[in-house]
């Protein structure tokens, strides 16, 4: 009888022991604030530290050549070289002869107009010497070289020397006429323009003739 009153007891303080550590744990903080784990979805741990290609090494720009425009070429035009004289005096000129028109309409042409242009592409001073007023001569020949008409037939020519000095990169101009009597329709025809005093400073230009 003892026995089983002491062994009631024992059970029922253990009991009351129980609640007491329960309730203590219940009211305890850290349990009250403690979150639970969240799961979520499995991240893809890889792709997230790959850096973004913005933030890689950035391409290397290298400079665009630049390039002459039509403009540029217009205005400031590669001058071709000039030819190799025996002359040793007229050795860095450049000889261009302009004729116009280039088809010549003899019903309305009379006279065929010549422009020519010499220009020092030499690094010095070029010097000519000349005995009469005459610089240039002008020949109109056919396409077999024969000479039909000369400038020099229809102007004065005076006993008169001169000079002409070109500084380098300079150039003179002559603009001349000459007539087109000589000439027939339908053909081709050559322009030749030379300087007498200098005979290595020549040029020639082909043309056409209509009716």
């Amino acid at each position: 009888m003892r026995r089983s009153l002491s062994l009631l007891v024992t059970i029922c303080l253990l009991a009351e022991g129980a609640a007491a550590e329960k309730s203590l744990a219940a009211s305890s903080p850290q349990a009250a604030s403690a979150p639970a784990p969240e799961v979520g979805p499995a991240r893809n741990d890889e792709a997230t530290l790959t850096p973004s290609p913005s933030l890689t090494e950035q391409p290397r720009l290298e400079p665009t050549p630049r390039k002459r425009g039509w403009f540029g070429r217009m205005l400031h035009p590669s001058a071709p070289a000039p030819p190799q004289y025996k002359d040793p005096k007229v050795r860095g000129l450049a000889l261009l002869l302009q004729v116009s028109p280039q088809t010549v309409k003899l019903s309305e042409v009379r006279q065929l107009e010549v422009k020519v242009r010499l220009t020092n592409q030499s690094k010095k001073a070029i010097e000519l010497n000349f005995p009469s007023d005459q610089r240039i001569e002008i020949y109109l020949m056919n396409s077999a070289g024969i000479v039909l008409t000369k400038w020099s037939d229809n102007h004065a020519i005076n006993a008169k020397p001169g000079i002409v000095l070109i500084n380098p990169g300079e150039h003179i101009e002559y603009n001349e006429t000459i007539s087109t009597r000589e000439l027939t329709p339908d053909k081709v025809f050559i322009a030749e323009v030379f300087f007498p005093k200098y005979p290595d400073l020549r040029t020639r230009q082909k043309f056409l003739t209509a009716p």
